[in-house]
């Protein structure tokens, strides 16, 4: 009979190996949300016949498959198996990777950037599951926080990273990277626990079919408006038929036992409200970071590493408030931390609209405009996420935290498409297509501040509270009735009590 105490080892170092392991995987998934905006520039000079609203597919069709497969992918790691999907999605993002690597025209690289995001969609939420089944009760608040920092790493690291290597080696060298730590993952990953699926039913194909190509319709009649014409039949087409799928899907979901999208988490309110300030605050941030690095090259004819530097400080400072917030306001005190937040962005992006110009002004302009720009949408993204979190229930918690990272990702695809249209209207060559892009940048993120107002509401913090204590008194009787089962067992209880914890 095994012991308590190497079993105590052994998950201990099955949840630490766990936790370093789905780092490592998101980290990679969200780094390649921000790591390719740096290189950007030199993808134009090197597809210099494809327009750059063409070449923002390198960027949407990535956040487009992420952003709709996030919430079925939770569900095919329950049906699948947590360690197997998270293994296939890892394997798939690395080939994708490398595929994005050697690709030889923009259209390779729009399609393996699309498998890519398929990749990042499985990865998340099955890494998500494999570290709240991995790590004990007692620390999974803390392996939480540690697993979503690594995406906020990626956030900061990536503009740093991306301008080192583009401007060092090539643009190639940014989807290279992956390769390596994709296989050293799962060389690693092979040997974590194999737990059993915990459920039988797929999600909706056909509604996760429509809600994807929903998405796409519409973010396809976005950025090729500016081309075809706002008053074109064809944009209207695209923009109305993906209308059509998404307003399909989300009726099919309504009914069927295993929805593409768990619309019931939307009937409450506090939920609903962070999915939309989410949508709006992923609009401004995906515009602000793509059009930054546009301009530094372009107007103040930075080279790729130091427009990556340039941009590196707003990026580092949005991780720190974000930790910040997440550590020391309380959730009820958090509200004015988004209402602030997204005013004073909105304030800067006037200041920089009006005073930027073709010549460079880094210490007195671009740093603070940059550095206090990423403090307040760091601290008020973590406030909302915080708001989606504790508005579901704990065994809802992946999903919730799922479908809100699917409104900031779909944000994000909607909002590069609408600056794609933006600098259609404009000769890139000059300041004001870039300052027209900081300007909308800010409007979406002032905008999130009318749903914010529906976050941490007394009604809706006395519901979250009442609701909490019913489960922990649930979760309280369930562990007495248990603990007096495996008295009454003896002691072989506790190596069965071992085997079932996750």
């Amino acid at each position: 009979m095994t012991s308590a105490t190497p079993a105590g080892r052994t998950e201990g170092s099955s949840a630490g190996k766990t936790l370093l392991l789905t780092s490592a995987a998101t980290f990679m998934a969200f780094l390649d949300t921000t790591i390719v905006n740096v290189a950007f520039p030199t993808l134009h000079e090197d597809f210099p016949e494809e327009s750059l609203t063409n070449l923002t597919w390198v960027v949407t069709s990535y956040g487009i498959l992420f952003a709709a497969l996030l919430t079925p992918a939770g569900r095919f790691a329950d049906v699948l198996g947590r360690r197997k999907l998270f293994l296939g999605s890892l394997a798939l993002f690395t080939a994708a990777s490398l595929l994005c690597a050697v690709a030889p025209n923009v259209e390779l690289l729009i399609a393996a950037r699309a498998i890519q995001g398929i990749g990042a969609a499985g990865m998340i939420p099955a890494a998500l599951g494999l570290v709240l089944a991995e790590t004990p009760a007692h620390k999974r608040a803390e392996a939480i926080g540690i697993w979503g920092a690594a995406g906020s790493m990626a956030a900061a690291a990536g503009p740093s990273i991306g301008g080192l290597l583009v401007s060092e080696i090539s643009w190639r060298s940014v989807f290279i990277l992956n390769v390596p730590i994709g296989l050293a993952v799962i060389a690693a990953a092979l040997r974590l626990p194999n737990r059993p699926a915990t459920d039988s039913k797929l999600p909706d194909l056909i509604g996760t079919a429509t809600v994807t190509l929903g998405l796409a319709g519409i973010v396809v009649g976005l950025t090729k408006g500016g081309d075809w014409g706002w008053d074109a039949g064809q944009t209207w087409a695209w923009i109305g038929a993906g209308v059509v799928f998404v307003a399909y899907s989300l009726l099919r979901s309504r009914k069927h036992s295993a929805p593409a999208v768990e619309t019931e988490l939307w009937r409450t309110p506090m939920f609903a409200a962070a999915n939309l300030t989410s949508f709006l605050l992923g609009a401004g941030l995906f515009v602000w970071f793509l059009s930054g690095p546009l301009y530094l090259t372009t107007i103040w004819h930075y080279s790729v590493l130091k427009a990556g530097l340039a941009v590196t400080p707003g990026a580092v400072l949005s991780a720190v408030a974000a930790i910040a917030v997440g550590r020391r306001v309380p959730p009820e005190k958090q509200r004015p931390v988004v209402l602030v937040g997204t005013l004073v962005f909105l304030g800067l992006s006037i200041w920089a609209y009006q005073g930027l110009g073709a010549e460079p002004e880094f210490w007195s302009f671009w740093l603070p405009y940059g550095a206090v720009g990423g403090a307040v949408l760091g601290a008020a993204l973590t406030s909302v996420t915080t708001a989606a979190s504790i508005s579901v229930h704990p065994l809802k918690f992946a999903t919730g935290t799922g479908m809100n990272t699917t409104a900031r990702q779909f944000g994000g695809s909607v909002g590069v498409a609408a600056m794609a249209a933006v600098f259609a209207a404009n000769d890139l060559g000059k300041p004001q297509a870039y300052l027209d892009a900081f300007l909308l940048a800010g409007i979406f993120i002032a905008a999130a501040a009318v749903p914010a107002f529906w976050l941490f509401t007394k009604s809706s913090m006395a519901q979250i509270a009442e609701t909490q204590r019913q489960i922990q008194a649930y979760l309280k009787a369930q562990a007495e009735a248990a603990a007096k089962q495996a008295e009454a067992a003896g002691p072989s209880a506790g190596g069965a009590a071992a085997v079932d914890r996750a």
